[in-house]
């Protein structure tokens, strides 16, 4: 029986009469994901580059959340087009890629999600997901369609370069990093210093002008709302992992009581 595949994140975007607002999924846990998946956000971003994820977790984790209104997106570790490969081949439709800091690191990222004579994706249809084993009729000819594909920028060279890394065919959008960006422009930490936040700025003027979407990371609400005015299409506005550890926090603020000469994590070791 032929099966459809959900739309990708590009036709979301393109659908949109507002911002898509998401979150992050680092826990490596399909429970968690599917509770994030249920939460009315629009995206989520399961993290395989800074998270615990392998190739096993994220097959997980997009099962979990396809009964969902929500589209996930595949942060992959690399530019590597080995693992592209085989995040597609496990039924990835979005993917997200660190650290394109160039022209020609895009058109790698191209060429890695398009089979040939487009690019360079190794054929597997029958024996993966993606194609749901050969269950979406013409899903070769037609894997363009059911694919895209985000690269980000995260760095003061890749500023400079945006212009023309959303140039690239195939780039269907860019997503600035601000935590790497601040750190490439010597302010570690200061993802709100007026030139990071200038930075960001100046890539959304670029990306825009070469008729792509741009998104952002902005776990502080008044900065996620600055970025929202200045234009951004889509952003991550917080993390499972993080909300747990906030969460938890405040509970043990709420309930434990620590004297002046010990701190909670010292009432542990009891």
């Amino acid at each position: 029986m032929p099966l459809r595949l959900t739309p990708t994140f590009r036709d979301a975007l393109s659908r949109a009469d507002r911002p898509l607002a998401g979150m992050w999924v680092c826990s490596n846990s399909p429970l968690v994901a599917e509770i994030c998946a249920g939460a009315g956000l629009d995206w989520l971003l399961i993290d395989m580059e800074h998270a615990p994820n392998g190739l096993e977790s994220v097959l997980a984790q997009l099962q979990a959340v396809a009964a969902y209104p929500v589209t996930p997106v595949v942060r992959v570790p690399a530019n590597d087009a080995v693992t592209i490969k085989q995040v597609l081949d496990l039924g990835a439709q979005n993917i997200l890629v660190p650290m394109v800091e160039s022209e020609s690191d895009a058109a790698s990222a191209v060429a890695a999600v398009r089979y040939p004579p487009r690019g360079r994706r190794g054929v597997g249809s029958a024996l993966g997901r993606s194609a749901r084993w050969n269950r979406v009729d013409g899903y070769l000819v037609d894997a363009d369609a059911h694919v895209s594909l985000f690269v980000q920028i995260e760095s003061a060279d890749a500023v400079a370069h945006a212009a023309q890394i959303a140039a690239v065919d195939g780039v269907d959008g860019v997503f600035v990093g601000p935590s790497d960006l601040s750190a490439s422009m010597g302010l570690l930490g200061q993802q709100t210093h007026p030139d990071v936040v200038g930075a960001v700025r100046a890539t959304f003027e670029a990306v825009h002008a070469n008729g792509k979407p741009v998104g952002v990371n902005a776990f502080d609400p008044a900065v996620a709302d600055e970025y929202l005015r200045a234009g951004a299409e889509f952003i991550l506005v917080g993390a499972d992992v993080a909300l747990l550890a906030r969460g938890s926090e405040a509970l043990a603020a709420r309930f434990v009581a620590a004297s002046d000469d010990e701190t909670p994590g010292e009432r542990a070791s009891y």
